[in-house]
């Protein structure tokens, strides 16, 4: 049997596509005006005396590996003990101290849905991105998916969660949120959220997803009819939403073709639902209620913003 050498001395190495994501991460992220941005609502001095509380930066810091990774509470307290990666993207040293617990990550989460800065750091990260030189420009998609939600009855409160509904999409029964996102047509950027529950019909959330300054506003047919509310919201837009093409079993070439050529703008909406829920993960809602993950979609378009142009970035 070999000998083992001793841990922190291996003679091979290599940098892991985590370890390389979160170094890329680490160096893009305005820590300082995210930092800033959540200062006045993170206590200087813990509750009931004791020790003084964690740097705000290193709670940041495990929050967004939280929201990466897609991990609960307890989920990233074991990551920090497994991943040496997690360790030093958080700034900790196992030999001179513990990994924050399961309720101080809680405590801080919730202080950050508690004072509604999910809007907050969305909005320091587009505006660190502008003043980088990538900057939001005039054109709006607007879009919207179905985020899932447990739909099983065996919990403590005997219900599933009322802030949650049913839909039907195609030939299946989705039970959940809908998660509505604007993003900008150039970019990709995502300016605005918001989230209802998955029975709400898409163009409900329109009025919420526009910045007032667009001159172009895409969407797929669920937005149709919608101009009047594009106007008023955005008085200088023009409407680009789909249009319906098939009447009777009758197809409209021209307004089809038309569809087509909208396409090819909306489908970047698609490239930044596939990052919140295939690469992020957020599939399925964690928290009850549509307001912690509100917050938590927030927070993820910020992250993704970032995750999207870290190439730009990175160049700079």
């Amino acid at each position: 049997m070999k000998q083992q050498t001793l841990s922190g001395f291996e003679k091979y190495g290599k940098t892991t596509r985590r370890a390389q994501f979160l170094a890329d991460m680490d160096r893009i992220i305005p820590w300082t005006e995210l930092a800033a941005a959540v200062q006045t609502a993170y206590p200087k001095v813990s509750e009931h005396g004791g020790r003084p509380p964690i740097a705000l930066e290193r709670m940041l810091r495990i929050y967004f590996l939280q929201l990466w990774f897609n991990l609960s509470d307890p989920a990233v307290e074991e990551a920090l003990y497994d991943s040496a990666a997690m360790r030093s993207f958080a700034g900790i040293d196992l030999g001179v101290e513990g990994a924050p617990d399961e309720t101080t990550v809680c405590k801080f989460r919730h202080l950050l849905e508690r004072n509604k800065l999910g809007k907050v750091l969305l909005t320091a990260v587009n505006e660190h991105l502008h003043r980088s030189g990538i900057k939001i420009a005039k054109g709006t998609i607007v879009d919207a998916t179905i985020i899932g939600a447990p739909s099983s009855t065996k919990n403590q409160d005997g219900q599933r969660d009322p802030q949650m509904h049913q839909t039907a999409k195609g030939q299946q029964w989705y039970f959940g949120m809908k998660a509505h996102i604007g993003v900008d047509s150039r970019t990709k950027l995502i300016h605005t959220v918001q989230v209802s529950a998955a029975n709400v019909h898409d163009r409900e959330a329109l009025p919420y997803l526009l910045h007032g300054r667009e001159t172009r506003v895409w969407g797929d047919q669920g937005y149709q009819g919608q101009t009047a509310v594009i106007h008023r919201h955005a008085p200088r837009a023009k409407d680009f939403t789909n249009r319906r093409y098939r009447f009777h079993g009758r197809i409209d070439a021209t307004e089809k073709a038309k569809n087509r050529h909208k396409s090819r703008v909306r489908a970047k909406v698609e490239h930044v639902f596939g990052v919140i829920k295939n690469i992020f993960g957020f599939r399925k809602v964690r928290y009850r209620g549509l307001a912690k993950n509100l917050h938590r979609l927030q927070v993820t378009a910020a992250l993704t913003n970032l995750y999207l142009v870290r190439r730009q970035l990175l160049r700079t």
